[in-house]
């Protein structure tokens, strides 16, 4: 049994049939609660924190990178960290079916995909195109963001007349998609050794290009995947990749919160021992 006094609680305590009355000061109290306060405020931030975390580290699924050139060593803050350089597609430069000399170098920072195709092609080449369309269309209201090229596979035969005429089948614009011709012998490096067309597609015929795949590439010119110009379900994956690209931040110049995220526990923590502080300051003033 216990009765309050002005400045703490009276306990009653039995020993040997007599009762003694033992005084114990509020604070006594209060440190028990401050305790589970305490745990409280670190306990419930680390788990937001872990549960943050855990479930967007996986909340944006980023298209793949596919092929490096070499894996290297470097110290960094006296750790040995391993880095992968990937392959990055050379620029090369062609003629548009609007007669201008274009390269990928005047696409710095914009998402690219690429097809190939010649205009004589009865079939294959005007549905591949269509889908292009397609795809063209899908980002009308934010163009500047994706790059459409076409090679041809056929630049003898492909001049800019015949290639502006191949574009205006389609109403293309002409601006986010180029049809483009260039030394054939370029072209075709371009496409094995470039973008490895013949590991994403094992049957191509090297002397004569001729793929149903869409090759995309990010806006360091890193190729993401190739998709097949047929497959609705690969089409709609690549209107979602493209965009997800643009979400993509350059490892080589990392945000400047990202040096923080490794402190956020103990920032939370900080924060919550701070609350509970000022809570027992402030019930302290009141006994």
């Amino acid at each position: 049994m216990n009765r309050s006094a002005e400045n703490g609680t009276i306990f009653f305590v039995e020993r040997s049939a007599q009762l003694y009355e033992i005084a114990v000061p509020n604070i006594f109290i209060l440190n028990q609660k401050a305790i589970l306060s305490l745990l409280l405020a670190i306990m419930l931030p680390l788990a937001g924190y872990w549960i943050v975390k855990y479930y967007s580290k996986d909340a944006v699924h980023m298209p793949h990178r596919y092929f490096y050139d070499d894996v290297v060593q470097r110290s960094e803050n006296g750790k040995q960290v391993t880095d992968t350089v990937w392959h990055k597609v050379k620029n090369i430069t062609f003629t548009n079916q609007l007669g201008k000399r274009v390269s990928l170098d005047d696409l710095h920072g914009k998402i690219i995909v690429i097809d190939f195709f010649f205009s004589r092609c009865p079939s294959i080449c005007p549905g591949l195109a269509r889908n292009m369309k397609k795809l063209q269309n899908s980002f009308l209201k934010n163009d500047s963001i994706v790059q459409f090229i076409s090679i041809s596979v056929d630049p003898e035969h492909d001049s800019v007349p015949q290639l502006r005429k191949f574009a205006d089948r389609f109403q293309v614009n002409h601006d986010t998609w180029w049809f483009v011709a260039g030394d054939k012998k370029e072209v075709y490096d371009f496409a094995f050794n470039e973008l490895k067309a013949s590991i994403a597609d094992a049957d191509i015929d090297t002397a004569f290009i001729h793929t149903e795949n869409f090759f995309l590439l990010d806006t360091n010119r890193i190729v993401r995947g190739w998709y097949n110009g047929f497959d609705k379900q690969k089409q709609a994956q690549l209107v979602s990749d493209i965009p997800t690209l643009m979400l993509e931040k350059d490892e080589k110049s990392p945000s400047i919160l990202r040096g923080f995220i490794p402190y956020l526990p103990v920032i939370f923590i900080g924060i919550g021992i701070v609350i509970v502080i000022t809570v027992l300051l402030g019930r302290n003033r009141k006994i």
